[in-house]
């Protein structure tokens, strides 16, 4: 399984109404410094079935979204994540 693999089957098993922050998904996949690598594998992220909107950053700010700032708040408010 490739880092992106691991990556995306974290990221899937999020739960709605919940988040975690990109660093915390580099430590579930064993690259606990990997934080920017995972928000590249969030931006190029086109499948609907990874939850890549409740991938936020540590400081709780909601961080990039490929569909925008804006998508990502308002998904993340109607989960009630936010």
């Amino acid at each position: 399984m490739t880092f992106t693999q691991r990556v995306n089957q974290i990221v899937s098993r999020i739960p709605k109404g919940e988040t975690l922050s990109y660093g915390e998904v580099a430590a579930l996949v064993g690259n606990g410094k990997g934080a920017r690598a995972i928000g590249s594998i969030m931006n190029k992220n086109t499948s609907p079935y990874i939850p890549c909107h409740r991938v936020i950053r540590s400081d709780g700010s909601v961080g990039g979204y490929n569909r925008g700032t804006e998508a990502k708040m308002k998904k993340l408010k109607s989960e009630n994540a936010l």
